[in-house]
């Protein structure tokens, strides 16, 4: 069980309101059971009203979720919601982020098989989740269906392990159905995508590649072209004690994918765009010019090398050194126009190619950390980020035009005092030219073994040009854990911004007031 209960304040500073009904609560009450192969769930859902944050539409209390099943061996069929992905989740991906505020849940069936080691087929059919108002789920307009196949050809041929390959093959093909409601187009009702996918391990190598392609499918994302849609996605990583690196690249065009054709922000994807950046933990770092995924159009890239200085190398001969560099990059994908006329009956107006950018930068991430541990109680972690980001095509400011240039620096100092009481300090600094200037936070958290937690953050606008608005953002926290029970109270002022999970967004509104969340597992 989950409950999150909100009471707000006005703050004219920060542009945050009261609520007519002041206070606001969020509920969430899962109850799974399994007996043998027979399994059987459901979650009620309670928004009265929602917190803030979360889609307007959402209000009422219900059944957000109920499935029955059986399961062996062999054989996984499930009546009802469920939760699945296929491959990278680039075709199909149905998931749920309670933190976002996101649920694409299938209500159908699902059949997973295993007929062979080695071997497994699924295939899902249903109606994707859309909404929740006046506490019942309201469903997408289409209907999703797909089947995924993968198999594992070292449980087929096991001499493959003599020769230090492991090898997994996939592939994958889904379709959504949607009427054809406007009078002005013809739409296609039935909307197929299809695409494969291998995993090769070999020693300490690791090489992974999906590739996605998605017939032409007119929606509000795209402007109602009638192009075709890719997605490719490589990743390529080596590990082994002490160092270890990864490369990946995304190539994305025209590949929104939604239940719902009229649909936008976050609602009623099929698919899901895996981020091709570091996630941030940091708060300034992660919310205030975060990474959104762009699924009508990116070229992306990134690399990553982690390295620890052994123990025997440092003077001090007890601790390593871990050190990471992170890099990212995102552009927009190039569109080729020549002998193409986008007012002919093709509806197609341009060529895209995997992987074929153009120089429009969307996004760059360069981040460093190294961390020192002076002895068994001191701790000293150092890192810097320098980010850019295309406010003009990512938008995430109204106060900023053209790229905003970011450099943040951070020290986060952990000091166990004894076996019970351990503090850890956060001292981060945002410069920036554009938007709303210089930032300064400092975080501290206190820790009391086992049940007790303290936290204070102070994020401090010292540079926004306007001096009326070089404001403190004071946010407190206390929390008690006892087994599996958690109560947290916040009180305090939290600015407007971006709250992203692995690319995907939704907008904060600012707020000032009190948030208390409470959840038990039994």
């Amino acid at each position: 069980m989950e409950a999150t209960f909100q009471y707000l304040n006005n703050d004219s500073l920060i542009g945050a309101t009261q609520p007519t009904e002041k206070g606001l609560l969020n509920s969430y009450m899962n109850v799974f059971y399994t007996n043998g192969h027979f399994k059987a769930g459901a979650r009620v859902e309670s928004y009265l009203p929602r917190i803030q944050g979360y889609p307007n539409r959402f209000d009422g209390t219900g059944i957000g979720m109920r499935y029955v099943g059986y399961t062996n061996d062999y054989v996984d069929v499930t009546l009802g919601n469920f939760y699945e992905q296929f491959g990278s989740g680039m075709i199909f991906r149905a998931y749920e982020d309670r933190s976002l505020g996101y649920d694409n849940t299938v209500d159908g069936a699902r059949l997973i098989l295993r007929p062979y080691k080695g071997v497994q087929l699924k295939g899902i059919y249903g109606i994707q989740r859309y909404s929740f108002e006046g506490g019942r789920v309201v469903g997408a307009a289409g209907i999703t269906r797909g089947f995924d196949g993968e198999l594992h050809l070292n449980s087929l041929l096991p001499r493959l392990d003599s020769s230090g390959f492991n090898i997994t093959l996939g592939g994958s093909f889904v379709s959504k159905y949607q009427k054809d409601d406007r009078e002005d187009l013809v739409l296609p009702e039935n909307v197929g995508s299809y695409g494969g996918r291998f995993q090769v391990r070999y020693k300490k190598f690791d090489l992974k590649a999906e590739y996605i392609h998605k017939e032409n499918d007119p929606s509000e994302d795209n402007g109602y072209i009638y192009n075709p849609g890719h997605a490719a996605l490589i990743n390529f990583g080596y590990s082994r004690k002490g160092f270890g690196f990864a490369l990946s690249a995304k190539s994305v065009d025209n590949m929104s994918y939604r239940a719902d054709r009229s649909k936008g922000l976050q609602d009623a994807f099929i698919n899901y765009l895996p981020a091709l950046n570091k996630t941030h933990s940091y708060n300034l770092v992660a919310t205030l010019y975060p990474y959104a995924t762009r699924p009508v159009g990116e070229i992306a890239y990134q690399a990553e090398v982690l390295y620890t200085i052994s123990k025997e190398k440092t003077r001090r001969g007890k601790y390593g050194i871990p050190i990471n560099v992170n890099f990212s990059t995102a552009y927009l994908p190039m569109q080729h126009t020549s002998g193409i006329n986008p007012a002919d009956s093709s509806g197609i107006t341009y060529v895209g190619r995997p992987f074929d950018m153009s120089d429009s930068l969307m996004w760059r991430d360069i981040n460093a950390n190294i961390s020192y541990k002076f002895n068994k109680s001191l701790s000293l972690t150092l890192a810097y980020f320098n980010i850019t980001l295309n406010n003009d095509v990512s938008r995430v400011t109204e106060d900023a035009v053209g790229l905003i240039n970011a450099n943040i620096a951070v020290a986060e100092i952990g000091w166990k005092i004894n076996k019970k009481h351990n503090l850890r300090t956060e001292l981060q600094a945002l410069f920036v030219e554009k938007d709303k200037g210089n930032w300064a936070t400092v975080v501290l958290e206190y820790t009391i073994s086992p049940g007790w937690f303290f936290g204070l953050i102070d994020q401090y606008n010292y540079g926004n040009p306007n001096e009326d608005h070089r404001l403190h953002h004071v946010y407190g926290s206390i929390g008690w854990i006892k087994d599996a029970t958690r109560l947290t109270i916040n009180y305090g002022r939290q600015r407007a911004g971006l709250f992203c999970v692995g690319g995907v967004c939704r907008v904060v509104p600012a707020s000032n007031g009190l948030t208390l969340s409470f959840t038990q597992s039994f």
